[in-house]
């Protein structure tokens, strides 16, 4: 049927041949579909029910996630969200082998098999130890030489910090590293350098510290935060709904924090 093996068979095994492996991929999408087809059948014309799976990468993750459930709950009861929580690549992957729904990170991720739907802009915020509080903020270009501390290798977070820095070709050995923003702000608050936070994160790590928080003069760096999703989703227009939801959760959470 195939005009061509999908398996090559051995003493001891069966293993797929190049063509094997692709028809695989192709015949796991199609049955997400088939599935997601099912999901759309039972939902109609009406809200968003049943199992949603949802991506967010950790920059993001505690401090809008407890908001997305919470408003989702009010506006969406019959939807269950089954968030996980990972770096973008890997959440792209599962996103394209249909093991996600949608989402949540940063934007842009320019594939064009992806749909891509922005919710909100957010500043990076810069912290530094107390005994800076009132000093100038620091030109971009100055920060490595004052002991940046950054998101481990993985984080979009972390190449755009370096990025906003002019700092890709830094020697890696330079930087100081953390596992997460938490980890980086009470490193700060330790001594050990300065960091940067996305202006969402900035209510919940700023508590039971000292440090001291600036925003960047001029053209201060920003990312974007959205969602994505797969193009070929039959979910795909009511995702787009869910997505105006998702903005306006989104906006109220970053426009919590004032500096």
């Amino acid at each position: 049927m195939m005009g061509a093996p999908l398996v090559e068979r051995t003493a001891r095994q069966i293993r797929l041949t190049t063509l094997g492996e692709e028809f695989l991929i192709r015949a796991r999408q199609v049955l997400a579909d088939v599935e997601a087809m099912g999901e759309l059948a039972r939902t109609g014309e009406g809200p968003l029910r049943g199992t949603l799976r949802m991506g967010i990468i950790p920059t993001v993750a505690p401090y809008l996630l407890p908001a997305i459930i919470r408003g989702l709950s009010d506006a969406l009861p019959e939807l269950e969200l089954r968030p996980r929580e990972s770096v973008t690549q890997s959440l792209l992957e599962d996103l394209r082998q249909s093991r996600l729904d949608f989402v949540v990170a940063a934007l842009p991720v320019s594939e064009p098999a992806l749909e891509e739907f922005a919710l909100f802009d957010e500043e990076f915020i810069l912290v530094r130890g107390a005994q800076d509080a009132g000093l100038p903020t620091p030109r971009p270009d100055r920060l490595q030489e004052m002991k940046l501390l950054l998101l481990e290798e993985g984080h979009c977070f972390r190449d755009q910090a370096l990025s906003f820095c002019d700092m890709k070709r830094s020697d890696p050995s330079l930087l100081m590293e953390g596992s997460s923003l938490s980890t980086l702000v009470q490193m700060v608050d330790a001594g050990l350098g300065l960091t940067l936070i996305p202006e969402m994160a900035v209510p919940l790590e700023r508590k039971g510290t000292s440090v001291t928080l600036t925003r960047f003069e001029g053209k201060p760096p920003k990312r974007t935060i959205g969602m994505i999703w797969r193009k070929t989703n039959p979910l795909a227009e009511q995702l787009s709904g869910l997505g105006d939801i998702l903005q306006r959760i989104g906006q109220e959470q970053r426009d919590r924090y004032v500096l």
